[in-house]
């Protein structure tokens, strides 16, 4: 039974998690000072959470699907030189296609649950942020082999997130909510850019497009990564032109070394995919190292977990920032 539920909580990316954990606290805080639905801005992080899982899910079908009917696929040699877990427990028979199917439709069917409450509760007015992240949702594996997969996950982390959360608590609209997702969504981002990045030549092979692979080589394509954690540290600046927020935002520049290390440790990996980067005592958490040592998985995940953890702390001194300026 516990092997099982760490499969599932394997399969469906459990670690990507805090990413809209994070998202959503910064704009259920800000709802928070405007007198918003404590619970209900609870209830919005439970169907969030479950539709981010089950894209992680749909995501992962989709990939298997398209890996298997290549000609020259060999199991066993994709296990040996995969740089990480994605697929793994399919590939090796841990859970099978329905298995993973349905837990797509079980964590879908919990948030329109969700959804349906909302609906009742609050108006209509939320559908329109609902239908914008289902669609996201279900067609992301599709936009995300068609150069889309940051504009969508843009959307679903700025837009999308923050205005569905901050109407379902206060039952407004705010066109602050606009300005205020755009540091988080940018660093939301970020993950995912790394991620394409490191996946450069196995997309290439896939004849998947993305940005990075835009460029001649993997090196070229950190010019993107360097400008988004650039626009990720100027964007506080127009929270507080726009009297969203107190210079107190200015806490998540305590970041910046992990910034940094994050983009030298970029390069480094598309010197040397093999590398390992230096760790300082601020990197933490990472979790299962031993296990990603066994699966020769911990070049690409320690760089996942630098990127994740990156969110999570500019993510927390954003949101403290933004109560700080109203004590």
């Amino acid at each position: 039974m516990l092997n099982k539920i760490t499969t599932v909580f394997e399969c469906s990316r459990i670690f990507s998690l805090p990413m809209t954990i994070m998202s959503w606290l910064v704009v259920f805080v800000w709802a928070l000072i405007s007198s918003g639905n404590v619970l209900y801005g609870i209830l919005a992080l439970i169907g969030i959470s479950f539709v981010h899982l089950g894209t992680n899910i749909l995501d992962d079908y989709f990939d298997y699907k398209s890996l298997i009917k290549q000609s020259d696929f060999d199991s066993q040699e994709y296990l040996k030189n995969a740089q990480k877990t994605k697929c793994r427990y399919l590939i090796t028979g841990m859970m099978s296609e329905l298995e993973l199917l349905l837990l797509a439709v079980t964590y879908f069917g919990i948030a329109f649950i969700l959804g349906i409450v909302f609906y009742l509760k609050c108006g209509q007015g939320i559908l329109y942020f609902a239908i914008a992240g289902g669609l996201i949702a279900l067609s992301y594996s599709f936009l995300s082999r068609i150069r889309l997969s940051e504009a969508a996950v843009a959307i679903a982390y700025g837009p999308a997130l923050y205005g569905g959360v901050y109407y379902v608590m206060t039952k407004t609209y705010s066109w602050e909510i606009m300005i205020l997702c755009i540091p988080t969504m940018i660093m939301t981002v970020v993950l995912l850019y790394i991620h394409t990045v490191m996946d450069f030549d196995h997309d290439v092979n896939e004849g998947h497009y993305t940005i990075a692979n835009l460029f001649d080589s993997q090196l070229d394509a950190l010019v993107v990564l360097k400008a988004l954690l650039v626009l990720a540290y100027i964007s506080p600046i127009f929270l507080c032109i726009f009297d969203i927020a107190d210079w107190q935002v200015f806490l998540v520049y305590i970041t910046i070394p992990m910034a940094i290390d994050l983009y030298k440790s970029m390069s480094s990996f598309s010197v040397d995919p093999q590398s390992i980067p230096e760790h300082k005592w601020y990197h933490f958490p990472m979790e299962n190292l031993k296990q990603l040592k066994k699966f020769n998985a911990s070049a690409f995940m320690i760089r996942m977990y630098q990127s994740r953890n990156l969110m999570v702390y500019f993510s927390i001194l954003l949101a403290i920032g933004i109560v700080l300026g109203v004590l």
